[in-house]
């Protein structure tokens, strides 16, 4: 593992390079480019304001603000599974014909994804100013521990699935199933109270997802500091995810090339 990272830190450079790539090409063509970043967030909000206003009331306050805080975090996790899945496979020209550490291209993918998430929470910090909901600067401050708890967990799955697609082709639609299904376990788009059963109710922590959502909405909705300790779930579970997808990764890595 230090002999990774290690190698990691020495192609840095490519790490950086294939962000700066990937970012660019997400609107590669378009007349607007670089502020779809924005744009697509500004739409969703608009869109999120008039259903869930006239035509899907909800009895939830503002809960547009409840979604769309939830929401952006839910998309930068299942767009790194997803695409952090196929990133081997996209790269497969690279794979067979130069020498890199190849946990390099899940780890640019997600990172990309990851940067795409701060941008767009310029928007919700907007938003969330706009919308009259107060900010508690000391909750604020704990956004960054919920993000790298977010980060090392989508890390981890990525490198896990990206290494598995090389092998099984299949992978990539099924976790299209998977994530479909993962939002309605996890309380994107409704409170966990909306659960009356207490023992489900705690069966959902075990989706470490639950609560880095609900730790999101506590910060940027209820402006109170997380609960920790339902935290610690999805914070093993990252650290789990992160040492079994490099175990997986790097045992059949050493095929990639012959495979593709």
């Amino acid at each position: 593992m230090i002999n990774l990272c290690k190698e990691l830190y020495a192609y840095r450079e490519m790490i950086f390079s294939l962000v700066k790539k990937d970012l660019r090409g997400r609107y590669k063509g378009s007349v607007l480019g670089f502020l779809w970043t924005f744009i697509n967030p500004l739409f969703q909000l608009i869109i999120y304001t008039i259903a869930f206003s006239f035509i899907l009331p909800s009895a939830i306050e503002k809960y547009y603000l409840y979604l769309f805080v939830a929401l952006i975090p839910w998309i930068f996790f299942s767009s790194s599974l997803q695409g952090g899945a196929n990133s081997v496979m996209a790269s497969q020209n690279l794979v067979s014909k130069i020498y890199f550490p190849r946990e390099v291209l899940p780890i640019a993918y997600v990172t990309s994804c990851f940067v795409n998430m701060l941008l767009t929470f310029i928007i919700i910090f907007l938003v969330v100013a706009c919308s009259g909901v107060p900010m508690n600067l000391t909750a604020i401050f704990c956004l960054p521990i919920i993000m790298l708890i977010e980060y090392m967990i989508a890390l981890g799955l990525a490198l896990l699935f990206s290494a598995v697609t090389v092998f099984f082709r299949d992978m990539e639609h099924i976790l299209s199933i998977i994530t479909m299904a993962w939002i309605y376990m996890t309380p994107v788009l409704y409170p966990l109270e909306t659960i009356s059963d207490s023992k489900i109710q705690k069966l959902f922590y075990f989706n470490p997802m639950t609560s880095v959502i609900i730790a999101y909405r506590d910060i940027l909705y209820y402006a109170k500091i997380p609960d920790f300790s339902t935290l610690f779930i999805a914070f093993c579970f990252g650290i789990a995810s992160l040492v079994l997808g490099e175990f997986i990764f790097s045992k059949l890595k050493k095929r990639f090339a012959e495979v593709m």
